[in-house]
């Protein structure tokens, strides 16, 4: 396993490097597309008849349990660090259209999403139960936290508009892993899908995390206020992290909701009232160091778990179609709120399409995905989620800004 964790981190300091040096793209576009590069390159050598290089990298890759690393590891560090530098006041003051969005938004579209995909699928000849193409409406769903963070900072998003999407990516995915996990206990017909079974699945998920991440947030803010020693306090925000997401999943409450509430209330009342000056600046530039190291780690990581990405060419049909499904369920999902409630909701004009543009979906949607039981449904379904995920990072992620400046001009 050192051997392992050695080798990845390596490569993603060369990508890094080479992203920096070369390409001068934001960096976790950049590596995650040197690493798409790497593995198209190793597909050609297999074409070639040199297959010992990518048969090693895959048995390296088949090591790693992407869904575990990402959803019981990285997960809790990084939306701990996004939600560590968000505004709490200001994000109250859009707590409507960011709640509208990460719930009804997530419900709408898994049902859109699902019964497009189940059309689709069809259409091009694969026979996928209608439950499993509603959960895989559910974890494309949501937009992803770690996209988002690492991407929309240099967008040049209005301030207003950037703080909506972020939080509705720190906390769409916990409504939607509800959703998620209720589809696919119905789908493999493990549990029941009954309105009274979702509703105590969410209270439980939900309020629990969202009560847990009170909870240590809060006793992270008493231990800090009563001391004065950055090494101690930085320790204490990293215990909150590893241990407080660690007891969510042992609870089953829903550690990254917990990790959000955690991350506010410590980056907020306790950066206020509970830490120095010196504290401040340490406590910022441990996160902020922790975020950018583990984003680039997990992109190069999607970047090349694409050599164990099953493909056929219909794969690709369905993803398109699934792809302009979503676009368009997104933008009539935020359209409409925004059109209707504009002065109530305090949105701007050219809200939906940066809304929409700016929803990006990344690693949550590959780890969920993975999580499905072995099968051609699983196939399907993930090659598609790649192929969006794709898309959506490369570029979406490449043009927002674009599209934010565009806007901004027209008005």
């Amino acid at each position: 396993m050192l051997d392992l964790i050695a080798i990845v981190i390596t490569l993603t300091a060369v990508l890094a490097w080479l992203n920096h040096r070369f390409l001068g793209l934001p960096q976790t576009i950049g590596v995650m597309a040197i690493a798409l590069l790497l593995s198209g390159a190793m597909h050609g050598l297999t074409a070639l008849g040199w297959t010992a290089l990518e048969a090693q990298v895959e048995t390296w890759l088949g090591q790693i349990d992407f869904n575990a690393l990402l959803m019981d590891g990285l997960l809790s560090l990084i939306l701990f660090a996004g939600a560590l530098h968000v505004d709490l006041d200001r994000l109250r003051r859009y707590r409507w259209s960011i709640g509208f969005l990460a719930t009804v938004g997530v419900v709408v579209s898994t049902l859109a999403i699902g019964s497009a995909s189940y059309a689709l699928c069809a259409l091009f000849g694969f026979d996928i139960p209608w439950l499993y193409c509603l959960t895989f409406g559910a974890l494309i769903s949501p937009t992803d936290p770690i996209a988002v963070l690492g991407i929309l900072r240099n967008a040049g998003a209005p301030k207003d508009l950037e703080l909506r999407i972020v939080g509705e990516s720190l906390f769409n995915d916990g409504v939607a892993v509800v959703v998620f996990t209720l589809l696919l206990g119905a789908a493999t017909g493990e549990e029941a899908l009954s309105v009274s079974h979702a509703g105590m699945l969410f209270l439980q998920e939900a309020g629990g995390g969202i009560l847990l991440g009170l909870v240590v947030g809060g006793l992270a803010y008493g231990l800090m206020r009563s001391i004065d020693a950055y090494r101690i306090e930085v320790l204490i925000s990293l215990a909150v992290v590893l241990g407080g997401y660690a007891l969510a999943l042992h609870l089953h409450f829903s550690g990254p909701l917990a990790m959000v509430v955690a991350g506010l209330l410590i980056g907020n009342k306790a950066r206020e009232s509970a830490m120095s000056d010196t504290t401040r600046e340490y406590l910022d530039g441990f996160w902020e160091l922790v975020d950018e190291i583990l984003n680039t780690l997990l992109f190069v990581l999607i970047g090349l778990e694409v050599l164990l990405i099953p493909f056929e060419t219909g794969y690709f049909w369905v993803g398109l179609g699934v792809l302009a499904v979503l676009l368009t369920v997104r933008f009539v999902t935020i359209g409409v709120p925004v059109r209707l409630l504009r002065d109530q909701l305090g949105f701007r004009r050219g809200a939906a399409r940066i809304l929409t543009w700016g929803g990006l979906r990344g690693g949550i949607s590959v780890a969920l995905a993975l999580s499905l039981p072995d099968g051609e449904n699983r196939d399907v379904l993930l090659t598609v989620t790649y192929l969006i995920v794709l898309f959506s990072i490369l570029v979406q992620g490449l043009s927002i800004g674009r599209v934010v400046k565009g806007l901004l001009t027209d008005r």
